[in-house]
């Protein structure tokens, strides 16, 4: 780090690659709340969030870890789950706001990945946010169809090898697309 009269040390939070002061600035002056999507490996995590003068206040939350207390018995760091998140989110922040923007933090934007997809589901509940459509995903791995017609393709030993931990619990991947469509109607239903 350097020292002296002409250096200037940045925040800590820059240092640390945490917040991109530049960007934050720009999102908190549109004056909209922010849809921060953050994600991890196992779980997916939406929040809306309105910035004040005293600091940030979280509207309303969505885990992917909320979904097993509906029936998700799949992995909650996929795709489908992403969505479902986004989507339950949406439906709470319906009745906060009808228009959002997308805060992403220092994630990567990827065409069709899993932050798009829990995008998806925030707009598919009614909620508004200015994107381009087709970044999102194709239809097919938002319901877990991709997933479904892979474990289908698999020999008996790769099933076992790549899917151990389904098998394991007696989950049957194939079907993943139904119990999708049937955790969206419960979301419905809330």
């Amino acid at each position: 780090m350097s020292t002296g009269p002409r250096s200037r040390v940045p925040f800590k939070r820059r240092r640390d690659g945490k917040t991109n002061y530049k960007r934050r600035l720009a999102l908190v002056k549109s004056g909209k709340n922010r849809v921060v999507i953050r994600k991890t490996l196992n779980n997916t995590l939406i929040q809306v969030i309105n910035s004040t003068y005293e600091g940030d206040k979280t509207l309303t939350t969505a885990f992917s870890r909320e979904l097993r207390d509906m029936g998700w018995n799949f992995h909650c760091g996929n795709t489908p789950s992403a969505y479902l998140t986004g989507y339950l989110c949406g439906k709470r922040a319906k009745e906060i706001a009808e228009d959002f923007v997308l805060d992403m933090g220092l994630q990567r934007s990827i065409k069709g990945g899993r932050t798009y997809a829990a995008l998806k589901g925030f707009i598919d509940a009614g909620c508004n946010v200015n994107v381009d459509e087709s970044i999102f995903p194709p239809e097919e791995r938002i319901k877990g169809a991709d997933i479904s017609a892979y474990y289908e393709g698999l020999s008996d030993s790769a099933k076992e090898k790549l899917f151990s931990n389904y098998i394991k619990k007696k989950i049957d991947p194939s079907k993943m697309s139904g119990a999708f469509e049937e955790i969206k109607s419960k979301i419905d239903k809330l």
